[in-house]
């Protein structure tokens, strides 16, 4: 960094400073009180600015950009309700753990304390839900608040953070310039001290079934590569949480016990409730409430992850390693002499069976009527590679392809779990099209309810005109299903769930996106294979079954699992 420089727009500090933080892509929907800033990206040559049609699907794809590869997406909006509009998805980012540094025009000082067009107190509204929100006074804070949101967003547990530069400041000059890459980059942690790491070693030694509970911060590719070689050295049966799929890699199945939450019925929710010992990895409580898991408060828990956790009844750790995750691994594993055979233990092999009897149900075929989940999903499968990306929308679709789609390397498998945000899965597609080198050279795949597509559906006018590579499917019964069965579940009956009207196929064709419809299962197989062969965007109108899903909640594990 340059002390003291020759006078440079703010604005041009602003976006020197995502240059060299490693933005590349920058989302967001213009306005009078951001204008500054895409009239400097517009000079930019390796900035690449993607103008969306809503400020929520902005933030949708710069937190899919933060997921996808661990640094900070960006979005841009202008004040009022361009800044408002940001909110469900900051605060989707900021639970789920996904860097974003979010940048909002607002008004001149000279008028911040006066009724004026859009002087609405934007950072009132986003403190609550960022990691950190700051507001910049005067022009020399510039390249220090934007240094300040990019550490903040990305050290854990990583977030969103907010911007807030008034007009008359982004349209003026500083002498202090945007601070050098090196300075974007956090101090790297080391392990936990070796008394913590030999005293969990000894209680891994001693236990008859540890279980290995892989969260949501167990899944950057050098913290997977640990705990995949700690797994070679020393297997024991892993689950995951639904934003830790794919941390489990495909030569290691046979100690994967599927993915648990939302209902505790599943293989996994069992082999947790049996073990002596449960190691969470990367484990945040809005994932998959403590409560849920551990009813009763008496498994014996160790927390290893980058912070210390969040302590209560139903989450006490008997010990917590904190620090980096894979040293913590990486020193593990030289410190254990011996684990308990899991292929000696009947649970562990009634409960694999049990999960892998699941797995061939669920690929089994069936030829006709409406598409059954499960057939969808086998069929799915065999179509996808390991290096497809797939992005999920909440709704009961998550909850099947959270259970019964099977991903073997992290990242390749996204959803909302712990807002649970509806729309997020085309957002995200288009947001994976477009990091992929060359951008939108890979089919990417995203899947939604007919609820969920239309909460971002105008963004296929922004999929198509950037020629992304995007089937979505559409899993269509004409209702917001999720809730609809809970409900039933509940009262016995639904109220305000009712959807339909609209034809998907031609919606699509309006955009200039393909439109191809699914009535039957015995249509599935032809339909799906035209669809991912298509190059660009397509949609695919798939008319569900959705008969059996009560089931998905139904029958909590017996007490004899207690």
């Amino acid at each position: 960094m340059e002390i003291l420089s020759q006078l440079r727009k703010c604005a041009n500090i602003v976006v020197d400073s995502l240059y060299n933080a490693g933005v590349r892509l920058v989302f967001g929907i213009p306005g009078a009180k951001v204008d500054a800033i895409f009239d400097a990206l517009l000079d930019h040559p390796d900035i690449r600015l993607i103008v969306c049609r809503h400020e929520q699907n902005a933030v949708f794809m710069a937190a899919a950009v933060g997921r996808i590869t661990g640094y900070p997406g960006v979005c841009i909006a202008t004040s009022g309700p361009g800044a408002s509009n940001l909110t469900t998805g900051l605060a989707t980012a900021t639970t789920e753990g996904d860097p974003v540094v979010a940048i909002i025009g607002s008004v001149s000082r000279l008028q911040s304390t006066k009724r004026t067009h859009q002087s609405m107190k934007a950072l009132d509204v986003l403190n609550p839900i960022c990691k950190g929100t700051i507001g910049i006074e005067v022009e020399d804070q510039v390249a220090e608040v934007m240094l300040d949101a990019f550490r903040v967003a990305t050290s854990y547990p990583r977030g969103a953070t907010a911007v807030s530069l008034p007009l008359d400041i982004a349209q003026s000059v500083s002498k202090i310039p945007a601070f050098s890459s090196a300075s974007f980059r956090l101090p790297d942690l080391g392990p936990s001290p070796l008394a913590c790491i030999e005293s969990v070693a000894h209680l891994i030694e001693e236990a008859r079934l540890p279980v290995l509970f892989l969260g949501m911060r167990s899944t950057a590719p050098h913290v997977v590569s640990a705990i995949r070689n700690f797994l070679k050295q020393h297997p024991m049966p892993v689950v995951e949480t639904f934003q830790a799929a794919g941390a489990v890699s495909m030569d290691l199945v046979n100690l994967f016990y599927g993915r648990v939450g939302l209902f505790r019925n599943q293989p996994g929710d069992k082999l947790l409730a049996k073990s002596d010992l449960v190691l969470t990895v990367g484990y945040d409580p809005t994932e998959y409430d403590a409560n849920l898991w551990n009813v009763h408060g008496k498994l014996r828990i160790v927390h290893i992850d980058y912070e210390s956790c969040d302590f209560g009844f139903h989450y006490r750790p008997i010990i917590e390693l904190i620090g980096s995750i894979e040293h913590n691994f990486r020193c593990l594993s030289g410190n254990i002499m011996r684990v308990a055979s899991q292929s000696e233990l009947d649970i562990c092999s009634v409960l694999y069976q049990e999960f892998h009897s699941w797995r061939k149900t669920a690929f089994s075929k069936e030829e006709s009527g409406l598409v059954k989940p499960l057939h969808f999903i086998s069929c799915l499968q065999r179509y996808v590679s390991p290096t497809t990306r797939v992005t999920c929308d909440v709704g009961t679709v998550y909850i099947y392809m959270m259970r019964y789609y099977f991903a073997y390397e992290p990242g390749m498998f996204l959803t909302s779990n712990g807002q649970q945000t509806l729309g997020v899965g085309l957002p995200w597609a288009i947001a994976a099209s477009l990091v992929q080198d060359p951008p939108c050279s890979e089919k990417v795949i995203s899947l939604s309810g007919d609820g969920g597509f239309m909460f971002s559906s105008q963004e296929l006018s922004t999929a198509v005109q950037l020629k992304c590579n995007i089937t979505h499917f559409i899993w269509n019964d004409g209702h917001y299903n999720m809730v609809e069965f809970q409900e039933e579940l509940k009262y016995g009956r639904s109220s305000g769930i009712a959807l339909g009207g609209v034809d998907f196929v031609r919606f699509a064709e309006a955009f200039n996106a393909k439109g191809f419809r699914i009535r039957s299962g015995d249509e599935l197989e032809s339909v799906m294979r035209e669809a991912l062969a298509y190059e660009g965007v397509s949609i695919v109108d798939v008319l569900i079954d959705y008969s059996r899903n009560q089931d998905l909640a139904n029958h909590i594990i017996p007490e004899e699992y207690e």
